[in-house]
């Protein structure tokens, strides 16, 4: 039997497989021991990763179809036609539970006094207050289309939400409009509190209950608003204009995704038909593209942003991010690192000393050079506004910014205007691919020689996501592992030479090589009885050669135990395929985002901290950074907390073929790991 008459059972399918990691997050909004607020943050985050996966997942497949090929191959043996329509189905199934769990959290809600209200339950007190601020707020802001069978519509904006309004004149002749739902308003309306009882209403909800003022101009005899939304292709085509710059060309794709190819359309299931046949053949949707009947209200990412309230006890309680250890705010962070390595693990400790670190830097008059790669920028980035100090100061910046990461190009695209101008020197990636390398290299004059200084990630240098996002930053002057740094600059400078490294493991060039000897070596330790394991934490694993070399390794008796949050093609507990295998994926109140590889050694464990997840993207089409940790204590550090994270039985999930995420439970103590890491920490600094 060859491999290709196998696929189905080797492997799962990234986007099925991606698909029940979103299931993984919409437990979470079910969860009742999430407190109640969170559950409705869990809802949008639901509904936001499935906009993400469909303007980029569904998209690529949908390509594939449209230029008539059957992406076998590409797709682990299902055909990309038959995988459209098994999205759509499972989206449908997610979709309907997720209204369903809306409903329970709602009700929950008012057991604790907190309405969520239609525009048929404003009472007398509330009229008034409504409609001051429909005048005020909502009016000025908004975008109302009159539709005819004469009129081209115009392209719809993707996901945003529309309310499609439908008119029945007094001749009973239609009339259509549609009501673009401004993002400058929040959607969530704080209504006055009555007693002990809050009161919101979506701003959908206070649109129709406003409708008559809006088309006061018609004389309709019934009036109905039924919410709309589109998703188009978010893949970014570049043109061939030699003549702009690359921050022109990312610029100019960016802003045509909002007019790409639709690949979702999304309705209110009670939409009347007329409307909804009005409008499909409007957009041009056809029957490659994913209808699917929704709810009332779509655009439920919005509910991340869901307001407190004042109610902190349907909160998770807000952790205090803690110090590093021997590692201090208000003293040299140079001299620190000049001692010994650090290591910050983000939220759990502060992500105040890489801001630290930048902004030393930016004064420290020995310092001469910094440079740094940057993959997403925080809304209001202290690391930028670092480095332009540093460059206004007399230092030769060097920052390699990465325009095309996606859905933040724009961000990106602001920020790297604003330190060209201020005179820092910008590296637009390598052509054809990303870099999502997480590294930084300062080089300081002491006497009459020049020492490194750097740090490298597994997470982006972002402010906002360090606080929802867990991972690792090395903080070091280890002049190896520092060379290493500045080869990997030199090669974004002369990207036409291929640069060997001594000590990082680096994409596109060496990962998957260096990664196969490493576990070629634990398949030779265990044939010789030696000591020989295997141990990743990573976001996702889709690359058919790797999840082939861990199958070969378990094969050969190798014990992988693997932690994987998102998609996870490799199938694990199979007997004569994958039996030493263990898979399990954590979703809980932060998000999981560091890649390790641990491997055994025969007792002497290898650890690395990666930005790399194994993906072919990201071993092939991406310059990647693994970084070994030599430091001794750190090394016990990463493995203590990947153990920690391995005992989760509170919201650790199998991964298995049947994509159930079962739950982990056994009859040890309950661990429920991002809060036993802090604990950690918590105790670290104790003793």
């Amino acid at each position: 039997m060859t491999k290709s008459d196998t696929q189905n059972y080797q492997y799962i399918n990234r986007e099925i497989s991606w698909l029940q990691f979103n299931a993984r997050v919409l437990q979470e909004a079910e969860d009742e021991t999430v407190p109640l607020i969170e559950r409705l943050r869990f809802l949008g985050i639901f509904s936001n990763n499935l906009d993400e996966f469909f303007k980029v997942r569904y998209a690529t497949v949908k390509r594939i179809v449209d230029a008539g090929k059957a992406g076998k191959n590409e797709l682990g043996g299902i055909r990309a036609q038959e995988l459209l329509e098994i999205i759509t189905q499972i989206v449908i199934k997610q979709q309907s539970d997720s209204l369903e769990i809306l409903n329970i959290i709602q009700n929950r809600l008012k057991d604790e006094n907190i309405y969520i209200i239609k525009e048929n339950q404003i009472d007398d007190s509330q009229t008034e207050f409504i409609r001051r601020y429909f005048i005020r707020k909502v009016s000025p802001a908004l975008v109302t289309i009159i539709l005819n069978d004469l009129v081209v519509l115009p392209n719809l904006k993707d996901s945003a939400a529309y309310l499609a309004v439908r008119m029945v004149m007094a001749d009973e002749s239609k009339q259509f409009a549609l009501i673009e739902i401004p993002k400058s308003v929040n959607r969530f309306i704080e209504l006055p509190k009555q007693g002990d009882k809050s009161f919101i209403i979506l701003l959908d909800d206070l649109l129709r209950y406003c409708l008559k003022d809006i088309f006061n101009i018609f004389d309709y005899k019934d009036i109905s608003a039924h919410m709309i939304k589109i998703t188009r292709d978010g893949e970014l085509d570049f043109d061939s204009d030699l003549s702009k710059s690359f921050i022109e060309k990312v610029s100019d794709s960016v802003k045509h995704r909002k007019i790409g190819e639709p690949v979702r359309f999304v309705y209110d299931k009670n939409i009347h038909q007329d409307t909804l046949n009005y409008l499909m053949s409007k957009m041009g949707i056809d029957n490659t593209d994913s209808i699917i009947p929704g709810g009332r209200y779509h655009n439920r990412r919005d509910y991340m942003s869901f307001p407190s309230l004042g109610r902190t006890d349907l909160m998770y309680d807000k952790i205090e991010p803690l110090p590093i250890k021997g590692l201090s705010l208000e003293d040299s962070i140079f001299k620190a690192i000049k001692k010994k390595d650090y290591l910050l693990y983000a939220p759990y400790q502060t992500f105040s000393y890489v801001v630290k670190f930048l902004r030393e830097a930016a004064l420290d008059p020995s310092v001469k050079t910094i440079r740094i790669t940057i993959y997403r920028l925080a809304e209001i980035s202290h690391i930028a506004s670092s480095l332009i100090n540093a460059a206004i100061n007399g230092k030769s910046v060097t920052v390699a910014i990465e325009l095309r990461a996606r859905f933040d190009e724009q961000a990106n695209i602001a920020y790297a205007q604003q330190m060209k101008d201020e005179g820092v020197n910008l590296i637009f990636g390598v052509q054809g691919l990303k870099v999502h390398s997480k590294m930084c290299v300062i080089e300081r004059e002491e006497g009459k020689k020049v020492k490194r200084y750097g740090f490298i990630s597994t997470g982006n240098f972002n402010e906002s996501t360090a606080k929802i996002y867990t991972d690792y930053t090395l903080f070091t002057s280890d002049q190896r592992i520092l060379k290493d740094v500045n080869k990997i600059f030199s090669f974004f400078e002369t990207n036409y030479k291929i640069f060997r490294y001594k000590h990082l493991i680096a994409s596109p060039h060496y990962t998957k090589k260096a990664i196969f000897k490493l576990i070629d070596a634990e398949i030779e330790n265990v044939k010789q009885g030696k000591i020989g394991y295997i141990r990743l934490k990573m976001n996702s694993i889709s690359s058919y050669d790797m999840v082939d070399k861990l199958y070969e390794a378990s094969n050969a008796g190798v014990k992988i135990q693997m932690i994987v949050r998102g998609i996870c093609c490799l199938i694990p507990g199979v007997k004569g395929m994958s039996e030493n295998i263990e898979a399990i994926s954590i979703v809980d109140k932060f998000l999981e985002h560091p890649r390790v590889y641990i491997f055994g050694n025969n007792g002497d464990p290898k650890v690395y901290i990666s930005s790399a997840d194994w993906m072919t993207r990201n071993i092939e089409n991406r310059v990647e950074v693994s970084c070994p940790i030599y430091d001794e204590d750190i090394k016990r550090e990463i493995i203590d907390t990947f153990n920690i994270s391995w005992s989760d039985n509170v919201k650790a999930r199998l991964l298995c073929n049947s994509q159930s995420n079962q739950y982990r439970r056994n009859d040890k103590e309950k661990v429920r790991s991002q809060f036993a890491t802090y604990q950690y920490y918590e105790d670290k600094m104790n003793n």
